[in-house]
């Protein structure tokens, strides 16, 4: 386990942060390695593929609610040095990981075909979400487990041998996307089905490598049978804290799912610039993403060991940090979006409307930023319905207009791109006065000249 109750906020922050911004971006290369090589098929295989991933934002959401839950309280276990607690949370976290597990597998395999007729513009497009959802669908049900292993580690400081397992992983999915989608080497292309089966190979290899870790490695937490046996207080607690994260991702899968019906009109080169620039802005998003991850375990070990100046201070510094790197992506996307859409596509349609939405996007990255570490601090202090209570004011802000955008005769698609920056600037405002709340409430100040005072300089905890 890593102390971070001691030594300096900013650089445990940013210590913390670099290895999760890696392992992320190797995550994140999975979706990219495949979108590049299904781009070569062409509009609709892009559209299919892009279309399937909204499928991946929901069991994303549940494996929020099994990760955060996690992470927040090995965390503050963590900083109680309670290490029995911290081990028995560990242990339920996987016994509910194999659970969410199968049932993912289940409902993907039945559900894939019908959810991409509704989702895509054409046949062609469902097909082949379909063949790449079915073939993930392993791989989707596998991340529970990645995440209950990975999140564990994080609740406790450690961060790097997720970053390590997750680039192996990545680069043998990078090995066998263009052999099993193009057929390199086989002269047997399975196009999207490759893509999705590449993603699943991989994963399971990601799985097995963190296991072994955690067997020969790992000596704070550890599997122990007789801790995963059902536990319903420890199962409540962690579904209290993570069901609202959970249900923050189920609520952007509901609003990717808008966006992709509201635009389907366009046909399969707007879902499919769509689809690109979508994850190119996930892409961009990773420091910042990594920064709010990173104050989770951080903010979360100084709230269980009662240093409760530090965890103000860990939201200042991950708010003036993430703030700092979203203003320069936004120049980014303002100058050049349309390099990053040429990447993955040369025809002009598809680059013309991910470019304009990357451009028009862009404006909310700072807000987002802020949403971001407003989430990570909400998981530290162990309450994230806050986090859903705003994700909430944004599906009603988005969806219900956008929705009565998309009836209008003259609706176009930079309409809905103003009101996802006009909703997410909202949801910013509203997840900082509630953050603000919090801390009032969670938080208590010292008398003024005490050690602990948050204007006093900073003492060892």
């Amino acid at each position: 386990m890593k102390d971070l109750t001691q030594g300096p906020i900013t650089r445990h922050l940013i210590a913390l942060a670099v290895p999760i911004a890696v392992g992320m971006l190797f995550q994140t290369l999975y979706f990219v390695v495949d979108l590049y090589f299904v781009s070569r098929l062409g509009p609709a295989a892009i559209a299919g593929v892009s279309s399937a991933g909204t499928a991946g934002f929901v069991i994303l959401g549940l494996t929020q609610m099994l990760g955060v839950g996690t992470v927040a309280l090995v965390a503050q276990a963590a900083g109680r040095k309670d290490q029995k607690a911290a081990n028995l949370v560990f242990n339920q976290s996987v016994l509910l990981s194999a659970l969410c597990g199968v049932v993912t597998l289940l409902a993907g395999w039945l559900l894939a075909t019908p959810y991409m007729r509704w989702m895509t513009a054409d046949t062609a497009s469902a097909r082949a979400g379909s063949e790449y959802l079915l073939a993930y669908t392993p791989g989707l049900a596998l991340q529970f487990a990645l995440v209950a292993l990975s999140s564990a580690l994080r609740g406790t400081g450690i961060v790097r041998p997720t970053m390590l397992v997750q680039m192996v992983t990545v680069l043998l999915n990078i090995v066998l996307a263009p052999v099993l989608i193009a057929g390199w080497g086989t002269h047997h292309p399975l196009g999207p089905l490759g893509a999705g089966l590449a993603s699943s190979l991989a994963i399971a290899v990601g799985v097995a490598l963190l296991w072994v870790y955690f067997a020969r490695l790992e000596h704070y937490v550890g599997l122990e049978a007789v801790l995963l046996h059902p536990d319903a207080p420890s199962i409540r607690r962690i579904l209290n804290i993570g069901l609202p994260a959970g249900g923050e991702f189920f609520m952007l899968s509901i609003i990717l799912g808008v966006v992709y019906v509201v635009i389907r009109a366009f046909g399969p080169a707007a879902q499919a610039g769509f689809g690109i620039g979508g994850r190119v802005m996930q892409a961009l998003f990773l420091p910042v993403m990594a920064l709010a991850f990173a104050a989770t375990p951080l903010a979360g070990q100084n709230f269980g060991a009662r240093h409760y100046a530090r965890v103000r201070a860990t939201f200042r510094q991950a708010a003036l940090l993430s703030s700092v790197l979203m203003l320069l992506l936004t120049l980014l996307c303002q100058l050049r979006p349309d390099v990053f859409i040429r990447i993955f596509s040369r025809q002009g349609d598809v680059v013309a409307v991910g470019a304009d939405y990357l451009r028009v996007i862009s404006w909310n990255f700072i807000a987002s930023g802020l949403i971001f570490t407003c989430s990570g601090l909400f998981q530290a202090l162990g309450n994230t319905w806050p986090s859903l209570l705003s994700s909430g004011a944004r599906l009603l802000t988005f969806v219900l207009p956008a929705l009565w955008l998309a009836s209008r005769p003259q609706f176009q698609l930079r309409e809905v791109w103003y009101l996802s920056v006009t909703s997410v600037t909202l949801q910013a405002l509203m997840s900082l006065l509630l953050l603000r709340r919090e801390f009032a409430r969670r938080l208590p100040r010292p008398p003024l000249g005490s050690v602990a005072d948050p204007q006093a300089p900073e003492a060892p905890a």
